[in-house]
């Protein structure tokens, strides 16, 4: 299992365990980096390092790797007390600026979602780091990696319906002429925007030999797939990880979306790429743990469905988006009214934040 806390060191692929190599992509967590920071530094004492080379998957998870802080040199334990004293700064600031907006907008502070801030440390302890807050970092980010994409997939149905809302919102505010020319437009734009070249399927041979040929520049009967996978190895771990494998994507996408025309929407092309990123993960990374590795690959082009032809269906256009029905608008609108008119008591347990909102 491809974990967070996995990072690249500037010495390149840092292995740990049996099936985790170490990428430099940006996690999209909130304290990546932070993460990144603790790794750096407890990479930097032998024992540790040596432990992380050598402790597989299961027993990390289990926080065994955590006690191992207890044998590190002073010096790493003083860092790390003070990038948890700066973390912890961090968030107070952070939580603070959200209290005072959404205080301001006459909202009710969700205490118990602003403690989540501080799932991946201590913060009964702001002052040190202990192996509490090793055990906590790796579960947390663990946990969130895992669930990262699901959540990517449910801010983007709230961008949709979002998006669709304020749309008919607006044509409610238009004269009877006005709001049938935009609705005859938008329908155009619907169209022109479904009227594309096919779509390779991720992963096939054909979408492979389609960016050998146009972004490689190479003759697509002299494709190989050994090489294909060197070439876009671009750190040259020997592993495909997530960001790489999007980019192989692009020239799918440029044919569906164009960010200099109006029927064409940024944020659903990267959705679409989630979503073929997702589907050859599923099909191609037997041992699920977010990397495709070059016996892996090798393996994939064997199989019947590397030649697979039929086009790939782009599921959130705006022709068959499931998210846009009216009953789905529906039950938005309902759940925006009720959360302007819900009123939350104060939380009893308010003590528990006063060490990051008080002090």
């Amino acid at each position: 299992m491809f974990i967070l806390y996995a990072l690249e060191n500037h010495t390149g692929c840092l292995s740990v365990g049996a099936d985790l190599c170490v990428s430099n992509q940006d996690t999209g967590l909130h304290y990546d980096r932070y993460l990144r920071e603790v790794v750096d530094f407890l990479e930097k004492d032998p024992h540790f390092r040596e432990k992380l080379r050598n402790t597989d998957m299961e027993d990390i998870k289990q926080g065994k790797l955590a006690k191992e802080l207890n044998f590190v040199s002073h010096h790493v334990r003083t860092k790390l007390d003070e990038l948890k004293r700066q973390e912890v700064n961090r968030l107070r600031i952070l939580i603070k600026t959200k209290q005072d907006i959404e205080g301001g907008q006459g909202m009710t502070v969700d205490h118990q979602a602003l403690l989540k801030h501080f799932e991946h440390l201590n913060h009964m302890n702001p002052h040190t780091f202990e192996v509490d807050d090793l055990d906590r970092l790796i579960k947390s980010a663990t946990h969130d990696l895992e669930n990262y994409d699901q959540e990517r997939h449910e801010e983007f149905k709230k961008y949709e319906m979002k998006k669709e809302h304020e749309r008919r919102e607006r044509l409610k505010t238009l004269d009877e002429e006005t709001r049938k020319k935009e609705e005859k437009h938008y329908e155009e734009m619907k169209k022109k925007h479904a009227d594309h070249p096919k779509i390779n399927h991720p992963g096939s041979q054909d979408q492979l030999k389609e960016v050998w040929e146009e972004a490689d520049g190479l003759d697509p009967d002299d494709f190989d797939p050994k090489t294909f996978f060197s070439l876009h190895d671009s750190n040259g771990d020997g592993y495909f990880d997530e960001q790489e494998l999007e980019a192989l994507f692009t020239k799918e996408l440029e044919k569906i979306y164009d960010p200099t025309q109006e029927e064409d929407d940024m944020v659903e092309m990267e959705e679409e790429r989630l979503r073929m990123r997702e589907h050859v993960m599923n099909e191609v990374d037997t041992n699920k743990d977010r990397l495709v590795s070059l016996e892996e690959f090798m393996i994939a082009t064997t199989r019947n469905e590397f030649k697979e032809q039929d086009a790939w269906e782009v599921s959130f256009s705006p022709l068959n988006s499931v998210y846009l029905t009216v009953v789905t608008l529906s039950i938005y609108k309902l759940f925006s009214i009720f959360s302007v008119m819900v009123f939350e008591k104060e939380q009893h347990d308010i003590s528990n934040c006063a060490l990051f909102f008080c002090q």
